[in-house]
């Protein structure tokens, strides 16, 4: 079927390009065009901040693919290696078999006899040794194929087309949707991209959860990007990739995530979320925690390369493998939070434990409780979260390589200053350290002017220990300093810049009437600056617009109390638009009525 061109406008993203029907805009970007569009026409526009997440994507597969290859060389030439000095074991030993054969040949044999047997013996060691090395080279796995690639909710195909064209040694795409005008505009638009992405992009109509089933370990990439918890798509998805492969999911219900619901949280995820201000890095690490429980079902489990908070969503990459003995390690990196009502001062209780005893390891349960009834800081309760991941988030590796190839690549990627931005801020949080404090939010347990970062980063590396910034929040300061000696360094801090007498009960006084034991230094610390901001690289973009923030779900009607996340001329060009195509929807379904 021919498409006539006049009856779409075609938006371009990358290097692929879709056509969009001249009176839907639901998929139009301002991120990448300066262009205003009436808000009613993006109800449904998910895709209007996912080039950020289809860059870094892409940024990823381009790191994958040589990274995969690397593997593969490795594990064939480890074999290789293994099964040389099998043979040359064997060999040794049909040598030393022989040795006591050929000394009773000879006390019955003549000279002449025993120099025959000599070289054959000889030359039978050389034969032996040729024979395993073949039959290992045969059996060795073959060539490796390109990478397949599931997109499991594809919609228009946009994301699908992009990884066909832009990522160099890709194999086949497989675009999944359960609705058939979305299947219909994804063949469309693979049509309109030309032969490679025919040739490449693979448009079906189906049930994901029941795709993946059916297809267990089939693909070395899965991309789950859907709206709102990607929950009910885990199970079948840590299936479907295979050894070594990538899984890609995205989480858009952060509300649930960050505490607002927590027993909805607990349903989905299977943890219980803290409403901290690190609440964001709990929201990753609960959905590594829900992901590795799911892959652990069927004797896998995950290695994370790169988990990032953007906008208002979350993204984790991570890799799936498949080793009942490597399963056993999961409660080493699971944590239950304790988290204080009235300070900022949080714990971690590891759910296992390790005891090594000769060559061998038993796994046990945590010590605990970590903390006592009330907080030893302020002296009132404690909220318990979790269990989440707290083994490292992102692969520090990774992270430099796909920096470097992004870097080195700029101009295929639109969402280029951002991504950067992100990456960079990645690559200087410490791998090891679960969770972050807010400086602002100390101040005002205290109630105290605040030092400045500097001061208080100095602060800390003075007295012995790390600290960070974190990509999900400007202000969070990630540090392995227990809480004893950050509120030893804030007491420090008031000593010389005092503060009112407050009420004996509240927090900051309990805190502030107990003596530090370490006296801070405050000079300043080499390293209290990161490298990135030493050359004054951005780190945290603005926002690209106004009232920035998930819009409705398609199909969703805008009201008047929708004006705060939207703004208000939004509302009243929403309204506009609806009462103008009522009419014509009221019509279609009395014909369709009528036709029935």
């Amino acid at each position: 079927m021919s498409i006539d061109v006049s009856d779409y406008s075609i938006i371009k993203e990358g290097e692929a390009e879709i056509l969009m029907h001249a009176k839907n805009e639901v998929f139009y970007n301002k991120t990448q065009d300066s262009l205003m569009k009436p808000m009613s026409l993006q109800q449904g526009c998910k895709s209007l901040v996912q080039v950020n997440n289809r860059d870094v994507s892409i940024a990823v597969l381009r790191a994958f693919i040589p990274k995969r290859k690397q593997e593969h060389e490795a594990k064939l030439s480890k074999r290789a290696k293994a099964a040389k000095k099998v043979s040359e074991e064997n060999a040794s030993e049909l040598l030393a078999e022989e040795a006591p054969a050929e000394s009773d040949m000879n006390d019955e044999k003549s000279n002449g006899e025993c120099a025959v047997q000599k070289e054959t013996s000889l030359d039978e060691p050389h034969c032996i040794s040729e024979e395993p090395i073949g039959t290992v080279d045969e059996k060795g796995p073959g060539e490796l194929k390109p990478p397949r690639v599931l997109e499991a909710l594809s919609a228009s195909g946009l994301r699908a087309l992009r990884y066909a064209r832009e990522v160099e040694g890709i194999g086949q795409v497989v675009a999944l949707d359960n609705d058939k005008v979305s299947v219909e505009a994804c063949r469309r638009n693979i049509k309109f991209n030309g032969s490679v992405a025919s040739s490449k992009v693979d448009s079906q109509l189906a049930d994901a959860r029941v795709y993946m089933l059916t297809h267990p370990k089939e693909f070395d990439v899965v991309d789950l990007d859907p709206y709102g918890s990607p929950s009910v798509f885990l199970d079948s998805a840590v299936q479907c990739v295979a050894d070594g492969g990538i899984l890609m999911c995205t989480a858009t219900d952060m509300a649930v995530l960050c505490g607002s619901n927590g027993e909805a949280c607990y349903s989905k995820y299977g943890s219980y979320p803290l409403r901290g201000k690190y609440c964001h890095e709990m929201a990753l690490r609960i959905l590594l925690a829900s992901i590795e429980s799911h892959a652990n079902r069927y004797k896998r489990y995950i290695v994370p390369v790169l988990s990032v908070q953007m906008d208002f969503y979350i993204r984790v990459f991570v890799r799936i493998y498949t080793s009942a003995s490597a399963m056993k390690n999961t409660p080493l990196k699971l944590s239950y939070v304790y988290q204080c009502t009235s300070c900022d001062s949080f714990h971690l209780q590891p759910i296992g434990r390790t005891v090594s005893k000769n060559n061998s390891v038993r796994y046990l349960p945590g010590f605990g409780p970590v903390v006592p009834q009330e907080c030893s800081d302020c002296g009132k309760k404690f909220n318990m979260g979790g269990p989440i991941w707290s083994a490292p988030i992102h692969d520090q590796e990774w992270v430099t390589s796909i920096l470097s190839d992004v870097k080195s690549m700029k101009d295929s990627y639109p969402a280029y200053n951002r991504i950067v931005a992100v990456l960079t801020t990645i690559l200087e949080e410490l791998p090891d350290v679960p969770l972050f404090l807010s400086l602002h939010n100390l101040c005002a347990t205290l109630k105290c002017t605040s030092p400045s970062a500097v001061i208080f980063r100095s602060a800390v590396l003075n007295a012995g220990y790390r600290i960070s910034g974190t990509h999900v929040n400007p202000l969070g300061m990630k540090t392995d300093a227990p809480m004893d000696v950050i509120w030893d360094i804030m007491r420090c801090w008031v000593k010389n810049h005092p503060v009112k007498a407050q009420q004996p009960d509240q927090s900051g006084s309990v805190i502030l009437a107990k003596e530090p034991v370490l006296h801070a230094n405050f000079a300043r610390a080499v390293a209290s600056l990161s490298k990135a901001q030493t050359k004054k690289v951005a780190r945290f973009l603005p926002n690209p617009e106004r009232h920035w923030g998930p819009k409705l779900r398609a199909g969703r009607q805008v009201t008047s109390k929708h004006v705060s996340l939207l703004g208000p001329d939004a509302v009243n060009g929403s309204r506009n638009h609806q009462e103008d195509e009522e009419p014509n929807s009221k019509r279609q379904k009395t014909d369709q009525a009528a036709v029935a």
